[in-house]
């Protein structure tokens, strides 16, 4: 019940997370550049100028928008098309980390066995991880040349110096919170990450082995726990192993080790 828990708690971050990315693509004011509005005149003049994924626009006092779709993509600048092709590639790895872990969660009737199920989440927050890196690289590239033109000391003429908008704020939150999600599925799982390791008695001395193969042999199929004088079990049959085992002791240290 726990881990069920868990797992919707992080499915329902996930998605926050990736609704918070995809809406930023569509949102205006990724940068925003504010020009006039000095004081001391009788008629205060503002304009704003804006950008986003697609279009430069412009906004003056009396809100009148002025917009400029960008040209064929060969036309774009070129960290504008980097930024555009990493959210898509995130979103689309994102999209098959989020199939992937709710085929996979404990609440849902398909997937499988457990272990299945527990692999399938395993390969969802592996894609979360990948498009949460993908979708944080591309924030990471606006901020860096916004921050650039801000900070630089001389500007080419005709240049402005714009800010941060919500979008890119929205969008951090969003990439969080993806992170977030995949640590909580991440913790459901982690048997299949780190699996356990026993410690079994076979034939008197330790023998050391993963829990998903205790109980097999290499040779026969399966063995049951036995002494020194006990019985032999094999998928077909079983035979006394009482003077074979003195007789042959190598064949019994062979056995029992897998």
């Amino acid at each position: 019940m726990k881990k069920r828990f868990i797992q919707i708690f992080g499915f329902l971050i996930c998605s926050l997370g990736w609704v918070f990315v995809l809406c930023t693509m569509a949102m205006d004011y990724w940068r925003v550049s504010q020009v006039g509005g000095q004081g001391g005149s009788f008629i205060i003049k503002v304009s704003w100028y804006w950008s986003n994924l697609w279009k430069d626009c412009s906004t003056d006092s009396k809100s009148i928008t002025s917009c400029k779709d960008y040209a064929v993509l060969w036309n774009v600048s070129y960290y504008v098309q980097a930024v555009r092709g990493l959210l898509m590639c995130g979103l689309t790895i994102g999209f098959f980390a989020v199939v992937c872990c709710f085929i996979g969660m404990e609440c849902t009737y398909i997937g499988g066995a457990e272990p299945t199920k527990d692999k399938l989440v395993f390969s969802g927050v592996v894609f979360h991880f990948v498009g949460g890196v993908s979708t944080l690289a591309a924030y990471c590239l606006y901020i860096n040349r916004v921050a650039r033109a801000t900070f630089a000391s001389n500007l080419p003429a005709g240049q402005l110096r714009y800010e941060l908008g919500p979008p890119i704020f929205m969008g951090l939150v969003g990439c969080f919170l993806i992170f977030f999600g995949a640590v909580l599925y991440a913790v459901t799982v982690i048997s299949v990450i780190c699996p356990d390791r026993k410690v079994i008695q076979v034939y008197g001395g330790p023998t050391y082995m993963p829990s998903a193969y205790r109980g097999t042999s290499m040779n026969t199929g399966y063995y049951e726990r036995s002494q020194l004088y006990g019985s032999y079990v094999s998928g077909r049959a079983s035979s006394k192993i009482s003077r074979l085992s003195q007789a042959t002791p190598r064949l019994s240290e062979r056995d029992a080790f897998v």
